[in-house]
């Protein structure tokens, strides 16, 4: 028979027994736990080597504090999965553009105009990696990659496909970059399939007319953003379009805006529609008298999506609207 007290020794020595096992157990796990976050602050920590227009630039493995500089940075980001700590104001009323889900952009703090951001409001937000390109920013690239390792294309609009995969490099996303063009090219053929194949987008002769406040009205050609999601789908353009300056746009006046007769006819405004002549035109004689105004073929569309959007997210969002608008 075992004695009260040898009971009592042997209790005491298994919990003994069981206070060490979780003593260590809980040591490991703190170690575990330790050793997972030492890795993942070294991999952050670790450097790749870009080369980019400006020359080569030392970017950390895995950006973690973004700041992006212009519309086309900004949807690249989105699309990736990455929340920028700071983006440029556009012409919309919250200042992000309207396309891109305003829950994601939550926090994202604006350090400026585009053409103007304020560096310090960009240094205050210790970013790890700025994007930009060098034809909006070149000229501040010295102040930026004193700030943080700066990353720029050549120019935005219509190398937005190729800028897409610098971003991407930039930020260690190349894997989603494949997923996201692959998925953009089905998108290109179930539109174009709907609209009856590519004889018949081909057949369809699309414009895109914009109204700019202070400026001529633009009708846009074919080397720029828009016009490279038109020719994705398959659409034809008028002939009025080879004459844009640089295949970018052609500048005309009211009194010259039945030039953009097409099948079809897609405008937007960026300004005071008044100052930007767009309530002059649209309520015009010379409008209204357009084979596809009184066709119903002509629709409004958001600047800042159709012309400022540039980027895969926008362009998928374009797609939608150009196939609601053209098998209506």
């Amino acid at each position: 028979m075992i004695s009260n007290s040898l009971r009592r020794r042997r209790a005491a020595a298994l919990a003994a027994v069981v206070a060490g096992a979780l003593a260590l157990t809980a040591c490991g796990s703190d170690s575990d736990s330790g050793g997972a976050k030492e890795k993942k602050d070294s991999k952050a920590a670790e450097k790749r080597t870009l080369k980019t227009v400006m020359g080569d630039v030392q970017v950390v493995a895995e950006p973690q504090r973004v700041v992006v500089l212009d519309t086309a940075e900004l949807d690249s980001v989105m699309t990736l999965g990455v929340k920028p700590v700071g983006t440029t104001r556009t012409d919309s009323a919250t200042g992000f553009p309207a396309h891109l889900p305003a829950d994601q952009l939550k926090d994202v703090k604006l350090v400026g105009e585009m053409m103007t951001p304020n560096l310090e409001a960009i240094a205050a937000l210790k970013p790890d990696l700025i994007l930009t390109s060098k034809l909006r920013h070149g000229d501040k690239y010295a102040e930026l990659k004193k700030i943080a390792p700066t990353v720029m294309t050549e120019s935005t609009g219509l190398p937005w496909k190729e800028n897409f995969l610098v971003h991407a490099e930039a930020l260690n996303k190349q894997d989603e970059a494949k997923k996201t063009v692959a998925d953009y090219t089905a998108h290109v053929a179930e539109v174009t399939k709907a609209l009856g194949g590519k004889e018949k987008a081909a057949a369809t002769e699309v414009n895109m007319v914009r109204f700019v406040e202070g400026a001529d009205i633009r009708i846009y050609g074919k080397e720029n953003y828009i016009g490279t999601v038109l020719a994705d789908v398959g659409l034809g353009r008028p002939a009025v379009t080879d004459k844009a300056e640089d295949g970018f746009m052609l500048n005309v006046s009211p009194e010259k805006i039945d030039m953009a007769e097409a099948d079809v006819i897609f405008h937007s405004t960026i300004g005071d529609p008044k100052k930007a002549k767009a309530t002059e035109v649209l309520g015009g004689p010379v409008w209204k008298n357009l084979a596809a105004v009184k066709a119903g073929k002509v629709f409004p569309v958001q600047d800042e999506l159709w012309i400022q959007g540039i980027g895969y997210t926008g362009a998928d969002k374009i797609l939608d609207e150009l196939q609601a608008a053209l098998t209506k």
